[in-house]
């Protein structure tokens, strides 16, 4: 707002030359942010696509909300409904759904809360628990053949440029995990 009430004071409201880069400065700035934006979606595209392609591959009927919910399972241990769905950011009901549908396909179970008998608590069956695993599994390494192509420069970069996306987001992060073991040479 300065640099308007001083270029109007001036005959004809000309701009100065510092003001010229200071607007195109702005504009620069605008330029880098939604070239961040594109990235992001990119990037956030290719993320989606990796983890449907995995789900595809190991159980095509499980949808990838009901694999957030499963993965929300598995790394927050027993949990009521309503943590359950403020996790996933829903309404308990619509939580409630995605874990009727999981629980008829045998991958999570209700108990009763021992410590509130009209409490239930969700947890992932064994069956739930490996189903994760497999797909997690089969994302961690699609994910680790692209990276491997990445100069070990660009690795750097990536990984701080992730964190700092991630602590912008206020996102906890997730836990390295060891890469799975390869799988057995067909005889």
């Amino acid at each position: 707002m300065g640099n308007e009430a001083d270029r109007a004071g001036r005959p004809g409201g000309a701009a100065t030359p510092g003001d010229e880069r200071a607007q195109h400065g702005d504009q620069d700035l605008d330029q880098d942010v939604e070239e961040v934006i594109a990235a992001v979606l990119t990037a956030s595209r290719l993320l989606v696509a990796i983890s449907a392609r995995a789900l595809a591959r190991i159980e095509p009927s499980l949808t990838l909300p009901q694999l957030r919910t499963l993965v929300v399972l598995d790394s927050q241990g027993p949990i009521k409904l309503a943590a359950l769905a403020a996790a996933l950011g829903v309404n308990p009901s619509t939580a409630m759904r995605m874990v009727d549908r999981l629980a008829a396909a045998g991958s999570v179970t209700r108990k009763a809360n021992p410590g509130n008998r009209r409490e239930v608590v969700l947890e992932l069956t064994a069956e739930g628990r490996e189903l994760v695993a497999q797909v997690l599994a089969d994302r961690h390494a699609e994910i680790a053949a692209i990276v491997a192509r990445l100069p070990a420069g660009q690795r750097a970069g990536l990984v701080h440029s992730l964190h700092a996306l991630a602590d912008a987001a206020d996102a906890p992060p997730v836990p390295s995990r060891p890469a799975p073991p390869p799988e057995p040479a067909a005889p």
